[in-house]
């Protein structure tokens, strides 16, 4: 079965991606000895909250026609398999060092990057007239993240 996806159903997924990211930061942080670090994953954790609620205010704004199923599926599976999509490709459960600042940001960076490629594919398949363009912002945030994070990776080696 094919599905068509409009922005209303990316931006929820969009939400699960957040949500999953902002947990790998914040479980991260439960492993971490040093209180500073401690802090700095906790605040990466807040900003995917805040991510995920920036994406929840771009979702209350799509129109009728851009929340318009694209598919017919009484059953659901169109909601299973884009959560399946967050849940196992982007900040999933990873097993890495998080003894080492250093893994954990490289790790997340990957995550960011991983993100962003799901996003752009999924741009690909939400038709033009149902709210392709709104995409670009959850991209642009995602790049925000990756750039935060790989300052503070360079900073590391300094």
């Amino acid at each position: 079965m094919s599905y068509d996806f409009n922005a209303d159903e990316i931006f929820e997924i969009a939400e699960q991606i957040e949500r999953n990211g902002a947990k790998f930061y914040r479980t991260a942080a439960e492993n971490v000895a040093d209180e500073d670090k401690k802090k700095l994953l906790i605040q990466l954790a807040e900003m995917e909250d805040e991510h995920e609620e920036t994406f929840k205010a771009l979702r209350a704004e799509l129109s009728e026609n851009e929340k318009v199923m694209t598919t017919f599926d009484p059953e659901g599976d169109a909601e299973y398999y884009l959560r399946a999509l967050a849940d196992t490709r982007v900040f999933y459960e990873k097993e890495i060092d998080t003894t080492s600042l250093k893994e954990v940001f490289k790790t997340a960076i990957t995550a960011e990057k991983d993100s962003i490629v799901f996003y752009l594919g999924m741009k690909d398949i939400v038709p033009g007239h149902m709210g392709k363009q709104k995409l670009d912002g959850i991209i642009r945030e995602e790049m925000d993240h990756i750039r935060l994070l790989s300052r503070e990776l360079l900073s590391l080696t300094k």
